[in-house]
């Protein structure tokens, strides 16, 4: 069994990926060896996606080695680090050898394309199971964190939003797109863009960042409780790609955007005297502003008519309640599609 094992890492993990200078003993040896460059501090985030929960059965080896990765970097990327390592903990059932050739050609596409190097892991046998832990560098004392967002802040966030969930209702076969609409949101959930050179570009200029994997309201709530202060959120400026204003209802289309998660987009906080610096270090990147980080601490909504609405609801967790919009519960995993369902939200006299 030792042996087999072996075999599958010298087959599969110990060449192709790429081969960066900080490392100074990688794959084959009870541990890595790795230097941290002068004036940086390591950033380590690990993420684990399990079949059925994470991803759909029938996705594509390719595609779940891209989104391992994918995720992992989208954590870097929200706290303004550049990747460098990265470790592999595989279970699978079998060593399916079309499988794990696929798998590998997704992972170290991206790993080529982040320049990540794998420098060390473990495989065991057991129902699918893809842990990786990525490793990269900040700027001493430089992190953007969760807990920096300030009373005016204005909140942003890159990308378009809700992609995933539509994605999601449309492999789940809740929904019937025509093929240009089904294709394009269903790469978006199986291969989301980290936003690297975005991230890094923040240093210096967001107050606070994170990731949106969990859906934009749920997310932003982090922010929210680390940093004790509120935000207003403009619905009608959540950004929405072709395919959800085209294919479903307006609601339905915001009420993903709010909660379906699977984004992997930055949501981030920038004072306003830093907001005219935007355009040249998010150049090439598509970024919107959403809302305004407020004094009164929760979550509240601006409609289209300037009515503000407090929203009750979370993203995706493990181990908690599912949402609540309307009469419909979802999670990420199991998102019941409903194109009439509303947004759970409790109305409040406008106050700003």
């Amino acid at each position: 069994m030792a042996s087999a094992e072996f075999k599958l890492i010298a087959d599969y993990f110990t060449h192709g990926f790429p081969q960066r200078p900080e490392v100074a003993l990688s794959v084959g040896d009870d541990a890595a060896v790795c230097h941290v460059p002068e004036g940086m501090q390591l950033a380590i985030t690990v993420d684990t996606l399990v079949a059925g929960v994470h991803f759909p059965l029938e996705t594509s080896a390719e595609d779940i080695g891209y989104k391992a990765l994918a995720v992992n970097l989208s954590d870097l990327a929200a706290m303004g680090a550049t990747p460098a390592w990265m470790t592999l903990a595989l279970t699978c059932p079998e060593v399916n050898q079309t499988w794990l050739g696929e798998f590998t050609q997704g992972l170290r596409g991206l790993a080529e394309f982040a320049q990540v190097s794998l420098i060390g892991g473990d495989t065991t046998r057991g129902s699918l199971t893809i842990t990786l832990q990525l490793m990269g560098f900040v700027p001493f004392n430089q992190a953007i964190t969760r807990h920096g967002a300030k009373v005016g802040d204005a909140i942003y966030v890159t990308g378009m939003l809700g992609d995933a969930g539509l994605g999601l209702a449309a492999v789940q076969q809740q929904i019937q797109l025509p093929k240009v609409h089904h294709d394009y949101v269903v790469s978006r959930l199986n291969r989301p863009t980290p936003r690297l050179a975005a991230g890094t570009a923040l240093l210096g200029i967001a107050n606070s960042m994170l990731d949106i994997s969990d859906g934009l309201a749920g997310d932003l709530g982090h922010i929210l409780k680390a940093s004790k202060v509120g935000a207003t959120l403009d619905l009608a400026c959540l950004p929405l790609s072709e395919s959800l204003r085209t294919q479903i209802s307006l609601t339905e289309a915001q009420r993903l955007a709010l909660h379906a998660g699977d984004d992997y987009e930055l949501c981030f906080t920038v004072p306003e005297a830093k907001i005219a610096q935007l355009d040249k270090a998010l150049a090439g990147t598509h970024f919107t502003r959403v809302g305004t980080i407020s004094a009164e601490q929760g979550l509240r909504i601006r409609s289209a008519t300037g009515q503000i609405q407090t929203l009750h609801a979370q993203g995706y967790t493990h181990f908690g309640q599912p949402v609540v919009c309307g009469d419909q519960q979802f999670n990420v995993s199991s998102y019941s599609f409903s194109p009439t369902a509303e947004l759970h939200i409790t109305q409040t006299p406008p106050n700003n």
